[in-house]
């Protein structure tokens, strides 16, 4: 048992060495062109996130986890009637207002899975079925030999994400000062530790001199604010970007969206992560933001009704994020299902009527020039998903 218990906390602490933000980039196959992708693992509530206030069914569905309308106290930001924005996501709204974010609806892959593991699998495979590579590698092999090595790529954190795994080679660094878990993995370590004589203790005593209460070791409350390895990591991003002979493909990871419970006052915090993380990739870009792209994506959306504990569950459709100087921003697309009887996937989700592989495709063909191919083989077996037109302000 002690060797067993060695091993795992072991393991664990490789996990969550860098807390639940990772980041790999690569050598891209247009120009001065970038793409970064943010992969929010733990399912990101998107009826949250963008707010369909417009929906009369919405109040009834969603209880306490319903905000103000635009305009009233602590509501959300306005997108132009019918929808809001989280109000943690100010950055995000204000590259909304001058046309450089797109926000998307009712968006899901085309698997109907609500595993978390097997769904981000999907997700990074760009398929319903195992792959050994991710999309995004598979799009980079694209591009010739010759260009392939002419810039190395670069993995940031201790893993380097399915997405970009694949034949075109990345290295790997990890940045110092990033050693310290995030204070969400603390506190959930304190919770699974609790019962143990030895470990519970003097764990929740450590936590308690950092500032950590009793009602967050319970979780119910959030963990007080600490780093944010995501928001370091997106300006490292920034940087080794716009760099002369840089990379100009990324991708980053965020986690903390698995709100089953009090999740209105634990979302405010990974998305004011997400919010200044973009915040620190375009101050870090400086001019090469015009020429960037930035697709935010999800395993799955959670259920539009709240639950028992003040939270969502696993659910099906959300929302989906591209941003940057180069998208064509300041609108919501949305085939909005609507949210009232008979209505719902299952009868207790969003129902999905935009493939996010549409999306990811849209932008592989018109940020990066890949042709229908090249498409095919990123991602397999999706004739049924068409690239979306329309995403940036011109196309390669």
């Amino acid at each position: 048992m002690i060797l067993q218990r060695r091993s795992f906390l072991l393991g664990l602490a490789g996990a969550v060495a860098l807390g639940r933000s990772r980041m790999a980039v690569a050598a891209g196959p247009l120009g001065e062109r970038r793409l970064v992708v943010v992969l929010l693992r733990g399912a990101l509530d998107g009826l949250a996130a963008v707010q369909p206030y417009g929906d009369p069914e919405l109040a009834a569905l969603r209880g306490p986890l319903a905000l103000p309308e635009p305009g009233q106290e602590g509501g959300v930001l306005d997108l132009g009637g019918h929808y809001g924005l989280h109000p943690a996501l100010p950055h995000l709204h204000a590259l909304y207002r001058q046309d450089q974010a797109l926000l998307l609806h009712a968006v899901a892959g085309p698997w109907r899975n609500r595993s978390h593991f097997i769904a981000q699998d999907f997700m990074e495979m760009g398929a319903t079925r195992r792959l050994p590579d991710g999309w995004l590698n598979r799009a980079l092999a694209a591009e010739p030999e010759a260009a392939q090595g002419a810039r190395r790529g670069l993995a940031l954190g201790l893993q380097l994400p399915l997405i970009l795994r694949g034949e075109v080679r990345v290295g790997s660094y990890a940045p110092p000062g990033q050693q310290v878990p995030e204070p969400d993995v603390l506190a959930r370590l304190a919770q699974w530790h609790a019962a143990d004589p030895m470990l519970g203790p003097a764990f929740a005593e450590g936590l308690r001199s950092r500032g950590f209460t009793a009602a967050v070791l319970a979780g119910q409350e959030p963990p007080p604010p600490g780093m944010q390895p995501f928001v370091t990591l997106a300006g490292a991003a920034g940087r080794l970007l716009a760099a002369a002979r840089g990379p100009r493909v990324a991708a980053l990871e965020l986690g903390g969206w698995d709100t089953h419970a009090a999740q209105a006052a634990r979302l405010p915090g990974p998305l004011g992560a997400l919010d200044a993380g973009m915040a620190a990739l375009k101050e870090n870009l400086g001019p090469a933001w015009a020429e960037t792209a930035v697709l935010v994506l999800t395993e799955f959306g959670r259920t539009a009704r709240v639950n028992g504990t003040g939270g969502t569950d696993h659910g099906t459709a959300g929302a989906a994020f591209v941003i940057g100087g180069a998208v064509r921003g300041g609108r919501v697309i949305a085939d909005w299902p609507g949210l009232g009887p008979g209505r719902l996937f299952e009868n207790r989700d969003l129902m999905p009527t935009l493939d996010q592989r549409r999306i990811a495709k849209g932008l592989l063909a018109q940020h990066l020039g890949l042709g229908p191919a090249a498409l095919a083989r990123a991602f397999p077996e999706s004739d049924d998903a068409p690239p979306l037109t329309g995403l940036l302000r011109a196309e390669a």
